[in-house]
């Protein structure tokens, strides 16, 4: 059976899910981290993609991003994964891949779901319980949205989306703003449809944006319809 053909639209932005091998590590001290991010930062600018919010978790990275180019966003993965791999290898005197095979694109309605895909990815180290609160954990983009004393360690690394720039005219507004809204947790539903989304790589927006992407790529946007398919007449 062929592979599903992944999402990759210029300037729309994109939900990417990689996941480590037989879910073990990806991830074993703050130096591997600190130089997955330096390079994410270095690969994302090389191929034109503006990274909007990230978690890295233990066995789990998620990304969201906007390719400017025709196809930055593979190449800026691929250039990614391999710089990575080589260095936990040689570092660790491994071998073969970390990955549990392709990563995963799903394309996001900037304007219905952007906000909500911040606030899902940034809270999930507390949400899988490696922390107590989304600030007391170092390896996601909380801080930079969220955190109006935070430094800014990695200059380049992210790109304030057009629709978070709605939320104030200077950076330490937009902060408060984002604070405001992580005052409610995101329903559970909600948390469920992104993530049932972003495995099976499908759309994540409302029905005008869903049809209007239809007409723009060869392959399913949205879950096929339960049930047998219809009889042809004979």
């Amino acid at each position: 059976m062929a592979r599903k053909a992944r999402f990759n639209l210029r300037g729309f932005p994109h939900y990417i899910l990689q996941r480590s091998s037989n879910s073990l590590p990806c991830f074993f001290d703050d130096e591997d981290y600190q130089f997955f991010l330096e390079s994410l930062r270095t690969a994302a600018a090389h191929y034109q993609c503006r990274l909007h919010a990230y978690a890295l978790l233990p066995g789990e990275i998620h990304l969201l991003v906007t390719p400017e180019i025709e196809s930055g966003l593979p190449q800026m993965m691929q250039s990614l994964g391999r710089r990575y791999v080589q260095r936990i290898n040689h570092r660790y005197h491994r071998s073969g891949s970390l990955w549990d095979g392709r990563y995963k694109s799903s394309v996001i309605d900037s304007g219905a779901y952007l906000l909500t895909c911040y606030r899902y990815i940034e809270s999930l180290p507390r949400r899988r319980g490696f922390c107590s609160t989304e600030s007391n954990y170092p390896w996601t983009s909380h801080a930079f949205h969220a955190d109006v004393d935070a430094d800014n360690d990695m200059p380049g690394l992210l790109s304030e989306h057009a629709i978070y720039k709605e939320l104030g005219s200077s950076s330490d507004e937009r902060r408060e703003a984002y604070q405001d809204l992580l005052k409610y947790e995101l329903a559970p539903w909600l948390i469920r449809h992104i993530e049932e989304t972003v495995q099976q790589e499908l759309a994540l927006g409302g029905d005008r944006f869903l049809y209007e992407l239809e007409s723009m790529v060869d392959r399913p946007v949205r879950p096929l319809k339960r049930g047998r398919p219809p009889k042809e007449k004979s």
